[in-house]
């Protein structure tokens, strides 16, 4: 018998998977972007106008930002060498999550390579087989991997359904279980915000605790940029902090890694039992280059409005809006047309999402998703119903 014979099977039985893939259009391409990342991207040679990054404040290619990282290169080499339990805590580690914690007013912050890797580290840790993990159904992957992960018992609940949230609180709270509420605070996806003020007084009625990743909020949203949590407190009825916060540092601030901000308490207990933030650590370099962002961030001015945001797109990638906007409606009706036309022919998943878009009466999705499919060279993403909602209406 061939030796190879267990590996071939299992190369045959991937080699169907993928093939599904292809034809589900549901396989994944990666694209080589040259050069720096900004408005303009060159993806495999061509310009590209880039809808779909989360470089929000637009400091991934800031060269303040790199001439920090060079100075902490030289100094410092390009890896820890070791987990941070070891050799591998730097000075600007220790610094940077200082910093964090000064910035969103928390006792203490810890630093981790990635978001995945301080969801699941988080999530692991902290919850028991006994216990309940509450859930929007809209959380991102690395919150439902993290919970399935962790070994409680995971209850779904229908997104941004108080109802729902409720009920798994108030039976995990009369069945004597722990339970830990977790949410996206901005849910990168369809752009809503979780209702984090009604969650926190549920999980305080229910005895529950809450668990936010603010990835898209922070840096960005509320009156300094501390994120969705800022954003939806007021000054008559503040909006108490959850138990854990997760953010990360490679969205609004350019970079790369994550944190989780909380209690005194929570942080020691994740540097004991957080098997994710063990591995050997990020490079110094993009701590330092943290370091020196971090105290900018509190100047830059986030009270955006839908001028503003209109007039920098406009100025960014001069272009004339009401010409654009006439071409993309003329477009959207020729592909609806065709859609119409052909109804018999096989939809893809990509044309079934399409197709639900062009046949809605909201002209920003109906543009956003022609503009996606007739306008190749436009990087894809859901930024694009935003701008187009917002310059059809300059």
């Amino acid at each position: 018998m061939d030796d190879f014979a267990p590996h071939l099977g299992l190369e045959q039985r991937l080699a169907a998977e993928l093939k599904q893939l292809r034809a589900a259009d549901l396989y994944r391409v990666r694209r080589a972007v040259e050069g720096g990342h900004g408005v303009a991207l060159t993806v495999q040679g061509k310009p590209c106008i880039n809808f779909c990054s989360n470089d929000y404040l637009g400091l991934a290619a800031d060269p303040r930002l790199a001439e920090a990282a060079k100075r902490s290169l030289d100094a410092s080499g390009t890896g820890s060498g070791a987990s941070a339990l070891i050799s591998g805590y730097n000075r600007e580690h220790a610094q940077l999550e200082e910093e964090l914690a000064g910035f969103l007013q928390r006792p203490r912050v810890l630093l981790f390579s990635t978001g995945w890797a301080a969801n699941l580290g988080v999530l692991r840790a902290l919850l028991k087989r006994d216990d309940v993990l509450v859930a929007d159904e809209l959380n991102h992957a690395s919150l439902i991997d993290g919970g399935r992960l962790s070994g409680a018992e995971y209850v779904r609940v229908p997104h941004g359904n108080l109802g729902g949230f409720g009920r798994a609180l108030r039976q995990a709270r009369d069945a004597g279980r722990q339970a830990l509420l977790v949410t996206d605070a901005v849910f990168s996806m369809d752009g809503d915000l979780a209702d984090l003020p009604a969650l926190s007084t549920l999980c305080e009625a229910y005895e529950g605790n809450l668990m936010v990743d603010d990835a898209h909020g922070f840096g960005v949203l509320g009156e300094r940029g501390q994120g969705s949590l800022e954003l939806l407190s007021h000054p008559a009825a503040p909006l108490p902090p959850p138990l854990v916060h997760v953010a990360t540092l490679g969205k609004s601030l350019g970079a790369a890694g994550a944190f989780v901000a909380g209690s005194e308490t929570l942080i020691e207990y994740l540097i004991q039992r957080a098997r994710t933030q063990f591995p050997s650590r990020t490079p110094d370099a993009q701590r330092k280059a943290m370091n020196y962002l971090l105290p900018h961030i509190r100047r830059i001015p986030h009270k955006l409005t839908r001028e503003n945001f209109v007039s920098d797109v406009r100025d960014a990638l001069k272009i004339d809006s009401a010409l654009l906007f006439e071409e993309l409606r003329t477009a959207a009706a020729q592909r609806l047309a065709s859609v119409r036309a052909n109804n018999d022919a096989p939809i893809s998943e990509t044309e079934r999402v399409l197709l639900r878009a062009l046949a809605s009466n909201d002209p920003a999705h109906q543009l956003a998703a022609d503009a996606i499919s007739q306008h190749p060279q436009w990087v894809e993403g859901l930024i694009a119903a935003e701008l187009l909602e917002a310059l059809a209406h300059a």
